[in-house]
């Protein structure tokens, strides 16, 4: 009898397992419509990834281009990365792209940059004021952005290229000989302004018996530079103008879009040569245009989120199997 009861209550329990397995089953079929298993997957090792220490990944280096008020974008971008926990190991910026890229190697917070940015003002980065103004008209002087190392060195501290968390190389030219000026080591404000010195406008900066002026003269996204030190990956950031849109109603517009038709050429194939391209939809934005702040900068994130399960994946794949699942 025991025994009988004890085969019973198996088939009995055995009747309702099955039962149960099959709505399960029907549940996962139907869950199974919706599920990415690619996403899924890269989300896994995404976490794994973003743990390895350098000699364990591909060394990826982020490159950010110039473009004055459009290159707020940057920051955008950046608070993506910061986001997602994306290493960068080293960062190659021109003009606007110096500057980003200083806070961000600095260790500096994203929000608190795009606070900052958000209440920026031309008085901020040079000695623009009507007087400045009226003897730039009249005499032909140029303005100063010496205000904007001040500005940059109380926002971060004083400190030198060496000294930030992330390696920053900053582009520059050299207004007498026409050379591209890597600069790697010294003040790093001093290092984003020079960077940012564009010419006609400001006055070039002096350097070790050079004259500096605006990297973005020479190119604009100088994916080439990052190449030299053989990343793994490059990423680079286009906030380029659309010359089309542009406006050349004053003396500064009409320069900068003398820049970027020179440089139109050289962004193309430097973007060509990049592993990941993040170009914000900031093309109509000009580049003195304070007031489209914030725009850029939702601009830059939306863009930056958009592309990320690509950029993902592109790491992932570049990195050792081994290394991701030990």
């Amino acid at each position: 009898m025991i025994n009988f009861k004890s085969r019973l209550y198996k088939k009995i329990i055995s009747f309702f397992l099955a039962v149960f397995l099959s709505f399960q089953i029907q549940q996962v079929y139907i869950c199974a419509k919706e599920f990415d298993e690619d996403e899924f997957l890269t989300d896994i090792l995404w976490n794994k990834y973003a743990s390895l220490n350098k000699d364990k990944r591909p060394t990826t280096a982020l490159v950010l281009g110039g473009g004055g008020a459009r290159g707020f974008a940057h920051l955008g971008v950046l608070k993506s990365f910061e986001n997602e926990n994306l290493p960068i190991d080293f960062v190659v910026g021109v003009s606007i792209g110096s500057i980003a890229g200083l806070f961000y190697c600095a260790g500096f917070s994203m929000d608190s940059a795009i606070k900052l940015a958000e209440n920026f003002k031309w008085s901020s980065a040079s000695n623009l004021n009507p007087l400045s103004l009226f003897s730039m008209l009249v005499s032909d002087s140029m303005l100063s952005n010496e205000e904007l190392e001040s500005f940059l060195n109380k926002q971060i501290g004083n400190i030198d290229l060496n000294g930030l968390k992330i390696p920053l190389i900053c582009t520059a030219v050299d207004l007498n000989t026409g050379e591209r000026i890597l600069l790697r080591e010294g003040n790093a404000a001093f290092a984003a302004r020079a960077s940012a010195a564009i010419p006609g406008i400001f006055k070039p900066v002096e350097y070790k018996q050079r004259f500096l002026v605006d990297g973005g003269l020479y190119e604009n996204i100088p994916v080439d530079i990052a190449r030299i030190f053989d990343p793994g990956i490059v990423i680079a950031v286009s906030v380029s103008a659309d010359i089309s849109k542009n406006s050349t109603d004053n003396i500064f517009l009409t320069l900068m879009q003398a820049i970027y038709i020179q440089g139109k050429v050289f962004d193309l194939k430097n973007l060509q040569d990049a592993d990941i391209v993040i170009s914000p939809d900031v093309g109509d934005i000009s580049a003195i245009d304070l007031q489209r702040t914030s725009e850029a900068v939702r601009k830059g994130f939306y863009a930056s989120q958009t592309g990320m399960e690509t950029l993902k994946r592109s790491l992932i794949n570049k990195t050792q199997w081994e290394f991701l699942i030990e």
